[in-house]
């Protein structure tokens, strides 16, 4: 997968670098990128978040990377988000703010007895996937308080934390994971190499 380019949003927060190092580490060329331009027109762009959604949105607005996120979506171009980011790929959140509406559902508060949901789980696929492939059954580390509810068909992937919640996200040219590639170890770059190939195809 060397030298693809994967444009980074930067939307004023957000844990980029580690993001950075995991792509680099997969023999891409990514960077971080405030510009509408690089994150409408890159062979691949990544939403990559942490912390509170409507800031982020809010943060995407205010540089013009909403519009551009929205049109990669209409041209079918590879979209990724990484947790937050996974979060603004859909609609309303109870924390507060709207994402991009790319795909249907809200995001909602997590119930269950221990909020956040920190740390490792194992994924269960349920549905047709490229970007998880080779990575059934496998543990990968979280660190979230809300969680995307679909009420489209492009939940792929969920863990179990005192139920179903929903861990990845795809179809056609978008696709998000809500948890944490970067410090998933080699679950997570499997991961990586399986988006910059699926980017490529998409």
């Amino acid at each position: 997968m060397s030298g693809v380019r994967v444009a980074l949003a930067y939307y004023g927060a957000g844990n980029l670098r580690s993001v950075c190092a995991a792509f680099e580490r997969a023999g891409a060329q990514p960077f971080v990128t405030a510009s509408a331009a690089d994150v409408r027109d890159a062979p691949l762009a990544v939403v990559a978040g942490v912390g509170h959604l409507a800031s982020a949105a809010d943060g995407l607005a205010e540089r013009g990377l909403d519009d551009a996120l929205r049109e990669r979506a209409r041209t079918e171009r590879p979209l990724l988000g990484i947790c937050v980011g996974m979060q603004l790929l859909y609609g309303d959140s109870e924390e507060g703010g709207a994402g991009l509406g790319l795909f249907d559902g809200p995001v909602e508060r997590l119930q269950a007895r221990r909020v956040p949901h920190m740390g490792w789980n194992t994924l269960t696929l349920s549905g047709y996937t490229e970007i998880l492939a080779g990575l059934a059954a496998t543990d990968v580390y979280f660190a979230h308080s809300y969680v995307v509810r679909p009420t489209d068909d492009s939940a792929v992937a969920v863990v179990d934390h005192g139920g179903p919640l929903v861990a990845a996200v795809e179809r056609g040219a978008l696709a998000g994971v809500q948890f944490h590639p970067e410090r998933s170890g080699a679950a997570g770059a499997r991961l990586i190499e399986n988006v910059l190939r699926w980017s490529r195809s998409a």
